[in-house]
């Protein structure tokens, strides 16, 4: 099973985590994160991530997520990479680690794959013809 640690600002990826057992029915096991704060050095983080991963990592390898590429979580993710072992992806949303989760029984690779997948395709506009605008049936009182 592949391990999932996020790094993301603040309590983005706690929140993240919390939405993801919600849908799936319980917290999953292997699912850890490091919420960055502003007063917070990255050297000193490192260490702890490193740590996470140990935890994390059951021989199948760890996906790492952050919130923003380039941000400080994406550059302390981007130091704990190894190919094939620790593999990162930025932009993290709530359809990307449904998606991972789904599928961590799979070979490492192909999480990331479907994580990226899911990214993508969980990123679009609401039809109008499928909602009730409330907000318009409020002005016609």
């Amino acid at each position: 099973m592949v391990g999932i640690l996020l790094i993301t600002h603040g309590t983005l990826g706690e929140s993240l985590i919390h939405c993801a057992s919600h849908v799936m029915g319980g917290r999953p096991p292997y699912v850890m994160q490091i919420g960055v704060t502003p007063q917070e050095d990255p050297e000193l983080i490192l260490p702890q991530a490193i740590k996470l991963l140990r935890t994390l990592d059951q021989g199948d390898g760890v996906l790492v997520f952050s919130d923003i590429y380039g941000a400080t979580p994406c550059n302390i993710a981007s130091r704990l990479l190894a190919p094939g072992k620790i593999e990162g992806v930025a932009g993290v949303n709530l359809p990307m680690l449904i998606r991972a989760l789904t599928y961590r029984t799979e070979p490492l690779h192909t999480v990331v794959d479907k994580a990226l997948s899911g990214g993508a395709q969980g990123v679009m506009q609401i039809p109008f013809s499928q909602l009730r605008n409330a907000a318009s049936a409020n002005r016609n009182r």
